[in-house]
C-alpha cells in the first residue's frame, strides 16, 4: 500500500510540475524564422583590399560585427554563423522592416578625422589623421553640454597620437587649422584646433537633436566590417507563413502522439501506461533543456524532437517486450522486471549510442539547421536514457511491489502463453 501511495505521489508531482511550468517554458522558447517569420541571408566574404587574405579570425570578427549590427536594430537573438572559409549565414526572426535591417547589416561604417595638412589648393580635408581603429570599441556615447545641446563623445586608444595630431593641426594658419570629423563621406563637424589636446577623449560638437546624436553614436559603435560582403542567397518567410507552419506542425505532432499513446496503452497496458507518463516527462525535460541552452527551435529541431520521442517510445516497447518474454517463461513479475530491464539495456544503449554518434558528426557540419537538428537529437537521447531507463522502471517496480497489479494479463501476457518452469 505504501508503494502504491508513493507511485501516486510521484506521478502527481510529475504531472503537476509539467502542467504548471509548461506554459512559462513555451513562452521562453525561441522560434526560428521558419516558425516565426523573418529572413535569411548568405553572404560571401572578400578581402577589403586586392591581394588580401580571408582568415578564420577575420571571418569570425565579421560575423561578430554583423551580430552587433543586428542587435543594434532591436531584433531578438539573431543567428550569425560563419560557414566554410568565406561565407556567413544570417538568420533573423520576427522582423517588421526587412529592408532597413539589411541596409544596416551591409552598411560600411568608416569614422575618420581629416585635416588640411599637406593639401594643395582646393583639395579640402585631404589628409586622414585618425581612422576607426584608433578609437575604442563601443567608445561613442552622447552627452549634453553646458548649453543643453547634445554632443557625441569618443574614446581614443592612444592619448599621445591624438596629442600629436592636434599639435600639428594647431600649427596651421586659420581657417585651415580645422580637424574635420567624417562618418563615411559625410562631414559631421569641423572644429578649429588652437592648441595640442593631450587627452584620450574627443568630441563631435554641434546642435544635434538627441535622436540624431544617438543615431550617430550607435552607427559609430557598429564599427567597420573587416571583410567586404556580397549577398549570394536571400530567403524571406512571412510571419503568417511561419505561424501556419508552427500550427500545422503542432497539430500533426498532437495527432501522431495521440495514436502512439493509445497504441502503448492498449497493447502493453500497465507498462504502456507507465511509458506514457515517462514520455510526458521526457518531452518536458527536452523543452526545459532547450530553454536552458537558450537554443532556437526550428522545423528541423522539431523533427529531431519527434525522432527523439520515437526512440523513447522504442525504449519503452523494448523493455515491455523483454518483460513479457520473461513472464512467458514462468518467472514472477518482479523477477521478470529485473531480467527484462537487464536484457533490454544493451539493445537500447546500442541504438542510442549509434544515433548519438551520427548526431555528433552533424554538429561539425557548417549549417545552422543541421546543427540545430543535431543538438535537439542529442538532448533527446540523453533525456530518454534518464526518463525511460530509470524513471519508468522505478514506477513499474513500485506498482509490482504494491501487490495490486499481479495479474499477468495487465502486462499483456495470457495464461496460455506462460510456460511452466
Amino acid at each position: 500500500m505504501n508503494r502504491l501511495l508513493a507511485f501516486v505521489l510521484i506521478v502527481a508531482v510529475t504531472l503537476g510540475t509539467i502542467a504548471f511550468t509548461t506554459p512559462a517554458l513555451l513562452d521562453k522558447v525561441r522560434l526560428g524564422l521558419d516558425l516565426k517569420g523573418g529572413f535569411e541571408i548568405l553572404y560571401e566574404a572578400e578581402p577589403l583590399t586586392p591581394g588580401g587574405e580571408i582568415t578564420r579570425d577575420t571571418l569570425r570578427e565579421t560575423a561578430v560585427s554583423l551580430e552587433k549590427r543586428a542587435n543594434a536594430t532591436g531584433v531578438a537573438e539573431p543567428e550569425v554563423t560563419p560557414e566554410g572559409t568565406n561565407r556567413i549565414r544570417v538568420k533573423i526572426a520576427g522582423v517588421s522592416d526587412e529592408a532597413a535591417v539589411r541596409d544596416i547589416l551591409k552598411k560600411p561604417v568608416e569614422l575618420t578625422f581629416r585635416s588640411m595638412r599637406g593639401c594643395n589648393g582646393d583639395a579640402g580635408f585631404c589628409k586622414v589623421e585618425l581612422i576607426g581603429t584608433d578609437f575604442k570599441e563601443n567608445g561613442a556615447s552622447i552627452y549634453q553640454n553646458e548649453l543643453g545641446a547634445w554632443e557625441i563623445s569618443l574614446s581614443l586608444k592612444s592619448r599621445s597620437k591624438f596629442a600629436e595630431v592636434t599639435r600639428e593641426v594647431a600649427k596651421l594658419p586659420a581657417p585651415n587649422n580645422r580637424l574635420a570629423i567624417f562618418l563615411n563621406d559625410e562631414m559631421l563637424s569641423d572644429p578649429n584646433v588652437t592648441q595640442e589636446i593631450n587627452s584620450d577623449k574627443a568630441s563631435i560638437t554641434g546642435s544635434f537633436p538627441r535622436e540624431e546624436a544617438k543615431r550617430i553614436a550607435d552607427t559609430i559603435n557598429l564599427g567597420a566590417l573587416p571583410l567586404k560582403l556580397t549577398e549570394k542567397y536571400t530567403q524571406s518567410v512571412g510571419a503568417t507563413l511561419g505561424k501556419q507552419s508552427l500550427e500545422k506542425t503542432i497539430f500533426a505532432g498532437a495527432i501522431g502522439g495521440l495514436f502512439v499513446l493509445l497504441f502503448m496503452l492498449f497493447v502493453y497496458r500497465v507498462p504502456g501506461f507507465v511509458g506514457i507518463i515517462s514520455l510526458a516527462l521526457n518531452t518536458w525535460l527536452v523543452l526545459l533543456g532547450f530553454v536552458l541552452l537558450n537554443a532556437t527551435i526550428t522545423l528541423p529541431g522539431i523533427a529531431a524532437l519527434i525522432l527523439g520521442l520515437g526512440m523513447a517510445v522504442d525504449a519503452n516497447i523494448i523493455t515491455a517486450e523483454r518483460i513479457k518474454d520473461e513472464l512467458r517463461s514462468g518467472k514472477s513479475l518482479l523477477s521478470s522486471l529485473k531480467a527484462g530491464s537487464k536484457n533490454s539495456f544493451r539493445t537500447i544503449m546500442d541504438a542510442n549510442i549509434t544515433t548519438a554518434l551520427a548526431g555528433v558528426v552533424m554538429l561539425f557540419i557548417p549549417n545552422s539547421s543541421i546543427r540545430g537538428f543535431a543538438v535537439m537529437l542529442l538532448l533527446g537521447i540523453v533525456v530518454s536514457l534518464v526518463a525511460n531507463m530509470s524513471y519508468s522502471r522505478m514506477l513499474l517496480y513500485l506498482l509490482i511491489r504494491s501487490g495490486r497489479f499481479q495479474n499477468k494479463k495487465l502486462y499483456s501476457v495470457k495464461e496460455s502463453e506462460i510456460r511452466a518452469l
